[in-house]
């Protein structure tokens, strides 16, 4: 029911409905028009409504009116587990009064507020609430105005709450000082955090130097997101180090954070006695060809690499060559992004040619915007054609230089896999 602008009048209707039913688990009204006034249509519905565990009501510009009002009505709902106000105009008073109902509420387990205007005041009321709940599992707060004062104020809460295991904070303005509390406040919480999202938020080493005491420290943490700061190679160097203590994470996001070759060496060198990490995200650094091949040279023969992705990378064909001979040996990576590195048709040859070899591993092969014309097509549509063990079924090869001859002989080479082997391969143009 998203997307449909049918007002507060049409809530009024809606909700009516929601009364009497039984079976719906689940009901998106986000980006309808929907104000502060529409959402009493909620009132004695949602109250006795045992069965819906999901509401959406994103994009809906309920302000703090709003929110104080739905809050109101949830403090007696015992179903509801997921509530979404994405983009909802809220602001710190909004985030008052859902804290208040998080103190009573014990059904709730996943809260999104993202994409709003909380600032500091806000930030400090829910994470009062935190001391008291426990039941909420997931917090999602991306892109508001927590800044340091807001990191802190979590990292306080974060040292007695036991029930959180997830928690998004891109693009809070937190900084090196702020994410400082914040990881020392997450170093003594007694619960198990798996998820943490401090991407685009300012950081440099500085910043990095408190989340590697972190990591060091963690034993639950699965998923880290660094993305899109500034930690450089001396921050990636910090980070590694902490890798080499640390044996639970498994996704790591190191994406945008202007790290070179010396940096990502670091990161490769723990790859060499690390089976745990299984997803490494490094696109938008300049690693350049010399990045390439400190990971290729460890990744050719450790780690259990399975989802790679070198986007806007810099590594050139030369760098490409390295990747390329890395496959011929690897035999864990799925997933290969290797978007805009400038590898044109002679990076898509070295690729071309590892494709040849039997690979069991690779299924996802990314190269759009590499300003590959139709020789580095033919070889791939070659490759293709030729190994009849090719494990690949999705190749991106969108937003190239190619020809109607290019794109023929792609397509051909598909049809031939599937004639040949009944293997479908999904290609990209």
């Amino acid at each position: 029911m998203s997307g449909r602008n049918f007002g507060d009048e049409g809530l009024f209707f809606l909700a009516e409905s929601l009364a009497f039913n039984q079976t719906a688990e689940e009901v998106s009204f986000a980006a309808n028009g929907i104000t502060a006034a529409g959402l009493r249509a909620f009132d004695g519905v949602l109250q006795s409504n045992i069965t819906l565990k999901t509401l959406d009501l994103s994009g809906n510009l309920v302000g703090d009116e709003g929110a104080k009002c739905l809050c109101d009505i949830l403090v007696n709902n015992s179903s509801i587990e997921k509530l979404q106000l994405n983009s909802t105009d809220l602001g710190d008073e909004g985030a008052k009064a859902i804290a208040e109902m998080l103190k009573k509420n014990s059904s709730l387990r996943v809260l999104e507020l993202n994409n709003n205007m909380i600032e500091y005041s806000g930030f400090s009321s829910l994470a009062g609430a935190l001391l008291e709940n426990n039941s909420i599992r997931n917090i999602h707060l991306n892109g508001n105005y927590g800044g340091a004062l807001g990191a802190n104020a979590f990292a306080k809460a974060l040292e007695s709450n036991k029930s959180l295991r997830e928690l998004h904070l891109h693009g809070n303005s937190i900084g090196d000082e702020g994410i400082r509390s914040l990881m020392t406040g997450l170093s003594s919480h007694k619960g198990k955090l798996t998820l943490l999202d401090i991407s685009n938020n300012s950081l440099t080493a500085k910043g990095a130097f408190h989340v590697a005491e972190y990591i060091r420290k963690s034993k639950s943490l699965l998923w880290l997101n660094l993305y899109m700061n500034d930690i450089g190679d001396e921050g990636a160097e910090k980070i590694a180090v902490a890798l080499k203590e640390n044996r639970s994470i498994t996704t790591l996001d190191l994406g945008g954070n202007n790290i070179h070759a010396d940096g990502v060496s670091s990161i490769a060198q723990v790859l060499k006695d690390n089976l745990v990490i299984t997803t490494l995200e490094l696109s938008y650094n300049p690693i350049g060809p010399d990045g390439a091949k400190a990971l290729a040279e460890v990744l050719k023969f450790h780690g259990n690499i399975k989802t790679l992705k070198l986007g806007w990378c810099q590594i050139g064909a030369k760098g490409a060559e390295f990747i390329a001979d890395a496959l011929k040996y690897n035999t864990t990576i799925s997933i290969l992004d290797l978007r805009a590195n400038g590898l044109r048709d002679e990076g898509a040859q070295c690729l071309a040619r590892s494709l040849k070899v039997v690979n069991e591993a690779l299924t996802s092969l990314d190269l759009g915007f590499n300003e590959i014309r139709d020789d580095g097509a033919f070889a791939i549509a070659q490759a293709l054609k030729s190994n009849d063990d090719v494990a690949v079924s999705s190749l991106n090869i969108a937003s190239n230089f190619l020809t109607k001859f290019g794109q023929s002989a792609l397509a051909d080479a598909r049809d031939h896999v599937l004639e040949m082997t009944e293997k479908e391969i999904n290609i990209f143009l």
